[in-house]
């Protein structure tokens, strides 16, 4: 699913505008990326839990050549989903929608 189909989905479910809908969705990415950025948890009870972490600088190998190469320290984005999340992905009951 991409975000146009994410958009229509919730659009028909909400039974709102294809535009609502698309201001929905992009206010509730901007407010998750927000909190990120500012090193904040975002918890969504039943659907999971986006968090930081931060990767230390490290040597890699280029498998080009094989040669060393540095990479540099990050925070990258980490996701958790949550126990509904997974039980609904591995078909352990969970409400189904039509």
């Amino acid at each position: 699913m991409n975000k146009a189909e994410l958009i229509n989905a919730v659009a028909k479910e909400a039974e709102i505008s294809k535009s609502k809908a698309a201001v929905a969705l992009d206010t509730v990415i901007a407010s998750i990326s927000a909190a990120l950025k500012s090193k904040e948890k975002v918890t969504l009870v039943g659907f999971g839990t986006f968090s930081t972490a931060t990767r230390s600088a490290r040597t890699g190998r280029n498998p080009r050549d094989g040669k060393a190469i540095k990479i540099a320290a990050k925070t990258v984005a980490k996701f958790k989903p949550g126990k509904k999340l997974s039980d609904e992905v591995n078909g352990k009951g969970g409400k189904k929608r039509k």
